[in-house]
């Protein structure tokens, strides 16, 4: 394997579009090019915050962001999460100001992609169309999301979550079989899944008692994924993995 294969199968953001689209030689050169000049950023720090002109897009190598809203008193609602390989919405240069805000849960390492660069991806058809099709599914896990909030149980709703992100880290290389690190807290879990942290405290103990996950040290493990699909009625084709989805 040479250095620039090895280099492109490692790179989440690149193994992400191509689960949408194939991508030519040129295109990959051109995504691996957009991916250098990462930074660390640490954690609990808003990448944007609402109001905010829109100033190009933030890409997750590594680490776990939330897009969020806050109420007058304090109060947060994560609507979702950005993983190694996701970024913000390529067309947000449409807007006047952002509507809502984004942060990182854990320590990061983040590409910001300025817009005379995102012009140039777009100009690519094949690069355009696989960031499209993951505008998509961003769209559709917000849908996704918003039906676990206000029709399943809340421990339907974690299990829901936690099938999905395992899916999600497992597409880009970031889970080792059923484990894969969980760096949130539960304040964050409660904020995603709209429950107080007592009620997250106490339906995570519940998927314990059920053999159903392990959670130690800022890892999940995941002890019977086919039961845990069942409890949350898992249906993983609004991802649109393909083959990996159905499996």
């Amino acid at each position: 394997m040479t250095d620039s294969t090895s280099e492109a199968s490692g790179n989440p953001f690149l193994r992400k579009l191509e689960r949408f689209v194939p991508l030519s030689d040129e295109d990959r050169v051109v995504l691996l090019k957009v991916s250098e000049n990462a930074q660390a950023v640490p954690a609990r720090t808003d990448l944007v915050q609402e109001g905010d002109p829109p100033a190009g897009v933030f890409l997750i190598l590594e680490g776990f962001a939330c897009r969020y809203k806050l109420r007058a008193n304090g109060a947060r609602q994560i609507m979702a999460y950005l993983v190694p390989g996701d970024a913000g919405d390529f067309d947000v240069a449409l807007l006047d100001a952002m509507d809502h805000s984004i942060s990182t849960l854990s320590d990061c390492t983040v590409v910001r992609i300025a817009p005379e660069t995102i012009r140039d991806l777009l100009a690519r058809p094949a690069v355009a169309a696989a960031l499209r099709k993951s505008t998509l599914v961003d769209e559709a896990t917000l849908r996704e999301w918003l039906l676990n909030v206000g029709r399943r149980t809340a421990v339907e709703r974690l299990a829901h979550l936690f099938c999905e992100l395992h899916l999600r880290l497992s597409a880009v290389g970031r889970t080792d079989e059923y484990r894969f690190k969980l760096p949130l807290t539960q304040p964050d879990l409660a904020d995603t899944t709209g429950m107080t942290s007592v009620h997250l405290n106490r339906s995570l103990m519940e998927l314990r008692r059920q053999g159903l996950i392990e959670l130690q040290q800022r890892h999940l493990t995941i002890l019977d994924l086919p039961r845990l699909r069942e409890l949350a009625e898992f249906k993983a084709g609004y991802l649109h993995l393909g083959d990996q989805a159905a499996a």
